[in-house]
């Protein structure tokens, strides 16, 4: 019975995630444009067809019109479904990350920081498209995470109390890497790092404390350096690159990996 329940909920937390994910396109079409994002109506960008409810389904109407708009018949972007399945099985590992094969197990003490990393999830997915894109990361994304940082840091304080709350650690989190980055910043003019690459890392590192974020920052240069380096010899991508999809990817390998990662280094020098 408890497997039922387990598949059941993880279903219901998948299809929760494609839906955020569908949302997702939205912001990662018209935020760059400065366009509204709830008053103008989905609509195919060949022919402006208004998309109908049932055009609307994440990830299953794309499958259904074989990528195609239904009007026009013209290519829709493989984007949409992608961005909705990561969202969704972002969601699913986050899960499965804090309450294992067992999600029944999340009644019984349901954690609220699962919700948390989903919506930071999502808002790096998000930004990760556009910066790859546009080599600019919307200030919003980083007040958004920034105000998860918060409620964490309330959620713990509550949960724990001032003493048993680490709270210092998140606060230490939100300058560790931040203070670093904006001096490589201020030093080369920009031309290292971006600003906003800088206060995502002061956000998150708010987030997710500074071990993890010292963790994220190591991961993300080298993730950068090695698949940029591929990319430049393969498909000739140009020398420079948005750090946003990297650093993302390295906060999201932190979040889920991070104490294990943590933990087998330092069992592997005997500390």
């Amino acid at each position: 019975m408890e497997a039922v329940w387990s598949v059941t909920l993880y279903l219901i937390i998948f299809l929760y995630g494609i839906f955020i994910g569908s949302f997702l396109n939205v912001v990662i079409l018209r935020l760059p444009k400065k366009e509204s994002l709830t008053r103008e109506r989905s609509h195919c960008m060949s022919c402006g067809y208004r998309l109908a409810w049932f055009d609307l389904i994440p990830l299953f109407s794309w499958l259904f019109l074989g990528g195609r708009c239904r009007k026009c018949g013209q290519p829709i972007s493989a984007q949409y479904p992608i961005v909705e399945a990561a969202n969704g099985f972002a969601y699913v590992f986050i899960f499965m990350n804090a309450y294992g094969l067992n999600a029944y197990g999340m009644f019984e003490y349901f954690r609220p920081d699962t919700v948390i990393f989903c919506l930071l999830a999502s808002a790096l997915l998000a930004l990760s498209v556009i910066d790859f894109r546009t080599y600019e990361i919307p200030v919003g994304f980083n007040v958004f995470i920034l105000v998860l940082g918060c409620a964490n840091l309330v959620y713990r304080i509550v949960a724990f109390g001032v003493r048993g709350s680490d709270w210092q650690d998140y606060i230490i989190g939100f300058f560790a890497v931040s203070l670093v980055t904006y001096a490589i910043y201020y030093i080369s003019q920009g031309k290292a790092i971006g600003g906003g690459d800088v206060k995502l890392f002061a956000s998150a590192g708010l987030l997710i404390g500074w071990k993890l974020i010292l963790l994220s920052f190591f991961l993300s240069c080298l993730l950068g350096s090695v698949i940029h380096l591929a990319r430049m010899k393969i498909s000739k991508a140009e020398h420079v690159l948005a750090m946003g999809p990297y650093i993302s990817a390295g906060i999201m390998i932190s979040v889920l990996f991070g104490d294990r990662i943590i933990g087998w280094y330092l069992r592997l020098f005997g500390l």
